[in-house]
C-alpha cells in the first residue's frame, strides 16, 4: 500500500518539479480569457510543493521496503 502511494506522490512530486505550470492552467488557468502566465511565486510554491511529494514519497517507499 505504501509503496503504491509512494510512487503515486513521487511522480505527482516529479510532475511539479518539471512543469509547475500544469498545476496553475488546472487550477487557475481557466479564470482568465486568454493566455495567462502564473507569476514568479506561485511557480516556485509549486516546486516547493513537488519538492516536499517527492521526499513524502520516497519516505513511503522506504517504509514499505522497512517493514
Amino acid at each position: 500500500m505504501f509503496l503504491l502511494i509512494g510512487l503515486l506522490f513521487a511522480a505527482l512530486g516529479v510532475l511539479l518539479l518539471k512543469r509547475p505550470g500544469i498545476l496553475f492552467e488546472i487550477t487557475e488557468g481557466w479564470k482568465y480569457d486568454g493566455p495567462a502566465e502564473p507569476s514568479d511565486l506561485f511557480l516556485y510554491s509549486a516546486r516547493f510543493g513537488g519538492v516536499m511529494l517527492l521526499i513524502v514519497g520516497f519516505v513511503g517507499i522506504i517504509v514499505q521496503f522497512l517493514s
